[in-house]
């Protein structure tokens, strides 16, 4: 679950993207719509906020230790503390509350209701005197009323304590974002990132010891499997790739993973998980993503 971050669009000569760009696409396209199956997975054995907050604690120390070895510098103590309460959003309310969803809900709705987090983006900037321009308006509105269509489907009808738990996610991602890139900047480069993650997975760590999540060792392989997979590619390889993306592509281009990974999610949902998907479900995700298309088309123009 990420976002775009608004900034200048880099340029490049010819019209062919380049293969770093190429490769760092389908990253967050294929790699990004997988974890959420594999969370599903991982679930098996490892109850959501250990899963979570077990997952970025790893990734968060290999990446800081990586970059210390490059040279970077530890983050200060005003970074830390921007990254304690931004990892707090993003991982702990943010992520948490994805494999909390995921409990009872398909990986592949509750992917897609991830899908609303731009247009949550977009009306949280407004407390900065941020506001949208005429599109963006009717892309929040149709994304919201595609949203509300979404939990009208027989898959969060079915649990409301998953629609609540996705919501809750949605909203702390969110706000996470838009106070990282407005009010408490993280340390600079993949460092910050790393104080992030290593911040994100202490504040998971003391909610599985609050809820008394219980967990057998060792385990199931499967499980296992799929807790590795987000830790190497979910988090380390894919969320790089994203911040290349932001870096060397247009913001419109490194926000597409929002249209692709819906779809590949609730594929996967269905084929290897035997998930179940309605088509009214379907088309209240169409709706979600014609709203997103609409605000990062203004954004673009």
């Amino acid at each position: 679950m990420n976002t775009a971050i608004d900034r200048a669009s880099p340029r490049w000569p010819g019209r062919t993207l380049p293969p770093l760009v190429l490769l760092c696409l389908l990253a967050t396209w294929v790699v990004w719509g997988s974890t959420y199956l594999a969370i599903k997975y991982a679930l098996l054995s490892f109850p959501p906020f250990v899963q979570m907050g077990s997952r970025f604690l790893v990734a968060g120390l290999v990446l800081a230790a990586w970059m210390r070895w490059r040279g970077a510098p530890w983050p200060g103590r005003v970074q830390w503390r921007n990254a304690l309460v931004v990892g707090g959003l993003m991982l702990g309310g943010g992520m948490g509350g994805v494999a909390h969803a995921e409990l009872t809900v398909g990986s592949g709705l509750v992917v897609a209701f991830i899908a609303v987090v731009p247009l949550m983006i977009t009306l949280l900037n407004l407390f900065w005197d941020i506001s949208p321009g005429k599109w963006e308006s009717a892309g929040i509105a149709l994304g919201l009323a595609g949203v509300l269509m979404l939990t009208q489907g027989s898959g969060f009808q079915a649990s409301p304590a998953g629609l609540v738990a996705i919501a809750v996610a949605c909203l702390s991602w969110s706000l996470g974002s838009v106070l990282s890139q407005r009010s408490l900047p993280l340390a600079p480069g993949a460092m910050g990132f790393a104080s992030e993650m290593i911040c994100g997975g202490v504040v998971l760590m003391l909610l599985s010891v609050l809820a008394g999540e219980d967990w057998a060792w060792p385990p199931q392989p499967v499980a296992a499997a799929a807790w590795l997979y987000l830790v190497v590619f979910g988090s380390l390889i894919a969320f790089n790739a994203y911040m290349v993306l932001l870096a060397r592509a247009p913001a419109s281009l490194a926000a597409s993973y929002t249209f692709v990974n819906p779809v590949i999610a609730m594929l996967l949902g269905v084929g290897v998980a035997g998930e179940t998907v309605t088509r009214f479900e379907w088309y209240a995700v169409a709706v979600v993503l014609a709203g997103v298309l609409l605000l990062l088309w203004q954004r673009r123009s």
